[in-house]
């Protein structure tokens, strides 16, 4: 495999560009793929096994573009799939899994907060992941059932949004936690208006920069990484509505610069 082969990226929609703004930020030379996966998004709502078909037709196609490495940028998938994905894959899988471990270790009180979709809270990851590193910590989840919509749709910052998310995050305080996890890649768009709606006293974790960090070390390891003295290129891909998904895409990278091309991909 070539170190000047591009990394492929893929989540249910656009929130997985949460994690590639990081990996571009971290590794500015490497070229990316994403691959929004939008007519199926979100993946929360889904039946696992069409959540595992998703995947593998998505790592088959990002394979045969010349991916280097694959990473699951969606906590509902990584939750779902990641194990069996790594097993088939010719190259290396990153994904993700709530930042449980690092809220622990914040939080004053002994009380975090987790939001995500209901299949991540729900997964075997997660109850692993609370056992591991959390027992003696109280764990508040509360799965967020069309927050990851808002976002696909661009509505991060509206009065709807605002009234949407506040009714997530009150049982939450209401239950005492100082930390709050956001357990789904789309969240984080959504960061600044919870940090003002949860207010200065409560810290919020996610973790895009920690996947990003992993990604570089993988690509290390592997003698992977580019040696390219050049800015890194982006091709998104989707499956659902491309001029809306272009919109947004371009709304969410800060770019106007943005390449959308329309793959459906039969499940």
């Amino acid at each position: 495999m070539s170190q000047r082969a591009p990394i492929g990226v893929f989540d249910s929609g656009v929130g997985g560009l949460s994690v590639t703004r990081e990996i571009r930020r971290l590794l500015p030379g490497e070229d990316i793929l994403y691959y929004a996966d939008s007519a199926y998004c979100p993946y929360g709502d889904k039946d696992p096994a069409l959540i595992r078909r998703r995947e593998r037709t998505i790592l088959d196609f990002l394979l045969s573009l010349g991916a280097k490495l694959i990473v699951v940028a969606c906590n509902t998938a990584s939750s779902t799939g990641l194990e069996e994905l790594r097993q088939i894959s010719p190259v290396p899988v990153v994904g993700m899994e709530p930042a449980v471990k690092p809220a622990v270790n914040a939080t004053r009180n002994g009380k975090i907060g987790v939001l995500a979709t209901g299949v991540t809270i729900a997964g075997d990851r997660f109850a692993s992941l609370v056992n591991r590193y959390a027992e003696n910590t109280c764990v508040i989840t509360q799965p967020c059932p069309g927050l990851v919509e808002r976002v696909e749709e661009g509505k991060i910052n509206d009065l709807e949004t605002r009234n949407f998310l506040m009714g997530f995050l009150q049982p939450i305080l209401d239950q005492g936690a100082d930390t709050i996890v956001l357990g789904c890649t789309h969240y984080p768009f959504l960061r600044p208006l919870i940090e003002e709606l949860a207010g200065p006293e409560i810290a919020v974790i996610d973790t895009g920069l920690a996947v990003a960090r992993q990604v570089s070390r993988v690509l290390t390891e592997n003698n992977l990484a580019s040696q390219e003295n050049r800015p890194g290129k982006e091709q998104f891909y989707t499956s659902g509505d491309q001029t809306r998904v272009s919109h947004v895409i371009r709304s969410l990278w800060l770019t106007d610069n943005v390449s959308v091309e329309k793959i459906p991909l039969s499940p």
